[in-house]
């Protein structure tokens, strides 16, 4: 076994090569101190590239009222946090890094380039000037007495450093590298972890074969859903969706997928509505829907006097029984509020992000463990969530350079100490 002598004073360790790991330790290394940042992976950021595939919506532009509603019942924790570092301070972040950004129609905040790569390059590259020295195929085991334990290519490793910031990302796509292993290490040292969920997630239907083989992979466009919890409480969202195999996902489910899945944990009846026809109000699709049809089949009647088809027609046909469908009254019902029952999320590992995580009452206000000085955590290792459009990165960013400055404060106190 590899050890390696004592670090310089000041020298730390980041564990964690994504969004939160890489923010942390650009503010670390711009403040003097001697970073080594280390990751499993062969190469940084790969789940920041794989949600960049399509486009890296990386924060959003709604006004700051809004965008802490998106972090639910952690929007106060998070305020401070997002409020210094928050879509504004992004966009001037990275105009630094010679990357423009543009806001799109929905408010969602994109790269000029729209891709991820050339971002996280630039970021990298600063982050080398910075003399960051960043360490891959270094798989962190814990702790072995005061020391960080890693298995790397060329055998087992051991480490002192002055401080540890962990950003180890939460329990999806764990092929991309936030396999969540640092959970069992963690709370074997008695910190305290809420359970991994699902987050921005799809969902369980039990659909017909018949509807499987003709709909999955189809998006149903231009759809409003609704939702109603156990309390009461109305949740909405507007968008598209798409069917899969096992149900429903995308962008409109994710949205709502929290209260979905909660609804679900505890048990309750959990019924997901469509409106199918947003644009027209109920009085007119009951209209268009009791018209006489003559000798057309229900289908063509649809299609001709509502245009209802494809997919969304299809819906239909599968969610309501045969004398519903052909009852125009109740047929014009499902079509602006379509019942989709939900069985289950979907597992973990497929989740866009996860919930759950390092509980905030575990760490003080500079997001350092209580249990274990000198060891710092961000990211989605912590125990928020958010929606999908930008707000999981910025919260990322923000927590991560909020544990940087909690660590910076605790070494010039522990300096201040020895003096």
């Amino acid at each position: 076994m590899t050890v390696q002598p004592p670090s310089a004073q000041n020298r730390v360790a980041i564990i964690g090569g994504g969004p939160a790991g890489l923010m942390a330790a650009e503010i670390l290394a711009g403040a003097g101190l001697d970073v080594d940042l280390y990751d499993a992976m062969p190469s940084l950021g790969r789940k920041l590239l794989m949600a960049g595939k399509g486009g890296l919506n990386i924060t959003h532009s709604e006004d700051s009222t809004s965008f802490l509603q998106r972090y639910g019942t952690r929007a106060g924790w998070l305020a401070p946090q997002l409020g210094q570092f928050g879509p504004d301070q992004i966009r001037a972040w990275m105009h630094g890094l010679g990357i423009e950004s543009f806001v799109g129609s929905s408010g969602r905040v994109f790269p000029a380039q729209m891709k991820a790569a050339p971002l996280l390059r630039a970021w990298l590259h600063r982050l080398r000037q910075l003399g960051v020295r960043i360490h891959v195929r270094h798989r962190w085991q814990g702790w072995q007495g005061d020391n960080l334990c890693f298995e790397t290519p060329d055998g087992p490793l051991q480490l002192k450093a002055e401080a540890t910031l962990l950003a180890l990302g939460g329990g999806s796509w764990p092929q991309l590298g936030s396999d969540a292993a640092w959970l069992p290490r963690l709370a074997g040292l008695g910190i305290e972890i809420a359970p991994l969920r699902p987050a921005n997630c799809g969902f369980d239907i039990h659909w017909s074969p018949h509807f499987i083989e003709r709909c999955a992979g189809e998006p149903v466009k231009n759809v409003h859903a609704r939702f109603t919890d156990a309390q009461g409480q109305i949740h909405t969202r507007s968008g598209e969706c798409l069917i899969s195999a096992t149900g429903i996902e995308g962008g409109l489910v994710y949205a709502l997928s929290a209260p979905l899945r909660d609804s679900l944990e505890a048990g309750h009846d959990t019924v997901l509505e469509l409106d199918l026809m947003p644009a027209r109000d109920a009085a007119w699709v009951a209209r268009e829907a009791a018209h006489p049809r003559g000798a057309r089949s229900l289908a063509s009647h649809l299609q001709s006097r509502l245009g209802l088809k494809g997919v969304k027609a299809a819906l239909l046909r599968e969610c309501l029984g045969a004398d519903d469908y052909r009852n125009p009254e109740r047929l014009a019902i499902a079509i602006k509020a379509l019942p989709l029952r939900l069985a289950a999320p979907r597992p973990l590992h497929e989740a866009i992000s996860s919930a759950g995580g390092i509980r905030i009452e575990a760490l003080d206000e500079g997001l350092m463990l209580h249990a274990l000085p000198g060891v710092f955590c961000a990211g989605e290792m912590l125990d928020w969530e958010a929606p999908t459009g930008g707000y999981l990165l910025t919260a990322c960013f923000a927590s991560g350079r909020a544990a940087a400055h909690g660590l910076l404060a605790w070494l010039d106190k522990k300096d201040k100490a020895r003096a």
